[in-house]
């Protein structure tokens, strides 16, 4: 019988790091009055009151605790969310207001988490301990002029939001599994606190319809803030246009995660050439085709992606070549977004720190057996 790894008993990782993660668009929030989901391992509801303000809450009411969400009951009235259970009805500050038989307790609190939008996208963010956000994410792109609205593909699969994050530095992966040509970094990678800026040009062939081939000929700029958030820009140069596209990974449970993929498109009002019919178009209306043309492109990608990181495991101490040296950068980034994690890998000698880091989190069992295919949530 073979020996085990050395390392094999330390290579999990925590399954909760500390950062912003994506819940729904605001839109999908004021369509539904109140959402529920299981979200870092938290059942939460989700809701907006009369003059905008998003409420992140625990699902759990504190009167005599009853869940909150509309599978139990729990519903929307005047921008309060109302327990199923007594009528209580709390604010989105998360403090009940009023009851139906009494005056409302003051020690009656919801857990609130705090909340952050850009561009329509709602996050919340999860703090070490509780502790409260160390960081903001940034808010450039809340202009929207002349850009397609947001479109947002969900996919669910067992895996974690660092291994799906690396794939930002992995540029052999590129080639390899998507089969882009010419891939070549532009710049060198920067490293700002939370932020992680990866650049770099591409060239990639698509097939429309199975017969005509597209070549776009691209310069993507990645800015990565922790694991909840991906942000990367696009320039196509032939046509031109430019592209957004959000990548974001949110634990839900310790095992599963969910990736939403979140586009939208600009084209320039000359263009050169022009995709799916959209040069038949009006300009205003040109966005809004191309993307919902290329994003199901992005998915496809993303869906290459997802059979091999549902299946992988993590190695805290990776044999890489002389080409992944910027893996090890990624590594050492991802420390802080660990219990107690950044001050260990500052400890150890450089060869060791970007392998030896993730061994400071906590620790959760490997996944049971993956399912065939990933869930398409939204």
């Amino acid at each position: 019988m073979p020996a085990p790894r050395p390392e094999a008993a330390n290579d999990t990782l925590s399954p909760f790091p500390e950062g912003w993660y994506f819940l729904a668009s605001r839109e999908a929030i004021e369509k539904a009055g109140l959402i529920e989901k299981t979200w870092m391992g938290e059942e939460i509801v989700i809701w907006c009151d009369e003059d905008g303000r998003v409420c992140v809450a625990e699902s759990v009411c504190p009167h005599l605790g009853s869940a909150l969400g509309p599978s139990a009951g729990g519903r929307i009235c005047e921008g309060r969310v109302v327990c199923p259970f007594h009528g209580f009805e709390f604010d989105t500050s998360g403090q009940c207001v009023a009851t139906p038989f009494a005056p409302p307790p003051r020690s009656a609190r919801l857990r609130v988490f705090e909340t952050y939008e850009v561009a329509g996208l709602i996050f919340a963010w999860w703090g070490i301990e509780g502790r409260p956000s160390q960081w903001s994410l940034p808010d450039d792109a809340t202009d929207q002029e002349g850009w397609s609205d947001l479109r947002i593909q969900t996919l669910r699969f067992p895996g974690h939001p660092q291994e799906t994050t690396e794939n930002s530095v992995d540029i052999a992966h590129l080639r390899y599994v998507h089969g882009y040509d010419n891939v070549d970094r532009t710049h060198p990678i920067e490293v700002d606190g939370p932020l992680f800026v990866s650049r770099w040009d591409f060239r990639s062939v698509r097939k429309i319809a199975g017969i005509v081939r597209l070549t776009l000929d691209l310069s993507a700029h990645t800015r990565i803030f922790g694991f909840g958030y991906s942000l990367v820009e696009v320039r196509e140069h032939s046509i031109p246009m430019d592209m957004r596209l959000w990548i974001l990974a949110t634990p839900v449970d310790g095992r599963l995660i969910d990736m939403s993929l979140v586009s939208q498109v600009r084209v320039e009002p000359r263009t050169r050439r022009f995709i799916a019919g959209a040069g038949f178009l009006p300009h205003r209306l040109r966005a809004q085709v191309v993307n919902r043309f290329l994003s199901p492109m992005q998915k496809m990608d993303v869906l290459q992606d997802v059979v091999i990181w549902r299946r992988k495991q993590y190695r805290s101490r990776p044999r890489l070549n002389r080409a992944d040296g910027e893996i090890t950068m990624f590594r050492d980034y991802c420390a802080q977004f660990y219990p107690d994690a950044a001050g260990v890998a500052n400890r150890l000698p450089e060869p060791d720190r970007a392998v030896r880091q993730a061994d400071a989190g906590l620790r959760v069992p490997e996944s049971p057996a993956v399912e065939d295919a990933p869930v398409v949530v939204e």
